[in-house]
């Protein structure tokens, strides 16, 4: 069995790779949020300081690209090359506004046409390229997904990663699983599925339904539970004690590394936006956190939390 993680954009940052593969080992990828390559810049400095390899020590990371354009894909690609990375990830997923308004995401999988043909300028530039596709199953309706299945599956693609919503679903409707079924019985590719998989129990779910699934990618499940990925190989729940050390390492960390207070805060309040769904009754120390103005009221709430919360042992995030 394969595991990956889920590009989170703000989160999954360097800082949180290194912290989180320091302490939960045993995961197979780590997907690095999309950044969008132009053609003066395929890779920015700040881009540059996200995956250069020396700052990601031991973390088996994956770029991930957001384009339609496969100029600036080939220029990217060649670069992060350069550096030493293999895999390139294209992301067909995004569902925002201001990325599909650009064609660019999810946005990319209403031209069919003009896809298939960024795949053919790809691959003939660069043929021996390692290219695997985050992807939604359409734009708006069900009925999309067989030419786009049919699209990719015309090119060597390393991993077919499936989101199963279209892009209108965002992440509010259910995941569309007859649509993952019709990908594994159609499609020539490596599958991984994605989408909803926040517990043991959604993983023993998925893994019935499709036995020939071998890679799984986790994503706010596993934001919610860093120790998710232990468990789907066996291993055991995460503890009070754990996540503790776990945020107060982040916590240090982004103090080193991003300027004042109010970066921080913002930092660690998302996360326990997903962190909360573990514990019992955490809505009145959760409402602390929030309202939190310095380091010290945050650290004052986040730890009145973990003292008087106690761990859930049905909690998971759900969306």
């Amino acid at each position: 069995m394969r595991i990956s993680f889920a590009p989170l954009e703000g989160i999954t940052g360097r800082v949180y790779r290194s912290i989180h593969r320091t302490m939960f080992p045993g995961l197979d990828a780590y997907y690095a949020p999309f950044f969008a390559p132009t053609g003066d810049s395929p890779l920015t400095g700040r881009v540059l300081a996200e995956l250069d390899p020396e700052r990601n020590p031991g973390v088996p990371l994956v770029p991930q690209l957001l384009t339609n354009r496969a100029e600036d894909f080939i220029a990217a690609a060649r670069s992060l090359r350069e550096l030493g990375y293999q895999e390139i990830n294209l992301n067909l997923g995004c569902p925002s506004g201001t990325v599909t308004a650009k064609g660019k995401g999810a946005g990319f999988l209403q031209n069919p046409s003009a896809l298939d043909l960024f795949f053919q300028k790809i691959f003939n530039a660069e043929p021996d390229l390692c290219l695997s596709v985050k992807t939604r199953v359409g734009w708006a309706q069900e009925a999309e997904w067989p030419e786009l299945l049919e699209i990719f599956n015309r090119y060597p693609l390393q991993t077919l990663i499936i989101h199963p919503r279209v892009r209108q679903d965002f992440y509010r409707e259910p995941v569309r699983l007859s649509l993952f079924d019709y990908a594994v019985d159609h499609c020539t590719l490596p599958l991984c599925y994605n989408g909803d998989l926040t517990s043991p129990a959604d993983h023993e779910t998925l893994s019935a339904r499709f036995p020939k699934v071998r890679h799984w990618m986790l994503g706010r499940g596993l934001i919610a539970d860093p120790s998710l990925g232990r468990q789907l190989q066996g291993g055991p729940r995460l503890s009070k004690e754990e996540l503790r050390t776990f945020l107060d390492r982040i916590l240090e960390a982004y103090q080193e590394t991003l300027s004042g207070e109010r970066p921080v805060l913002g930092k660690m309040k998302e996360l326990w936006f997903y962190h909360a769904a573990l514990f019992t009754d955490p809505a009145r120390h959760l409402k602390a956190i929030r309202k939190a103005k310095t380091l010290t009221d945050y650290r004052f709430a986040a730890d009145a939390l973990l003292r008087d919360c106690p761990l859930n042992p049905a909690g998971q995030f759900r969306p």
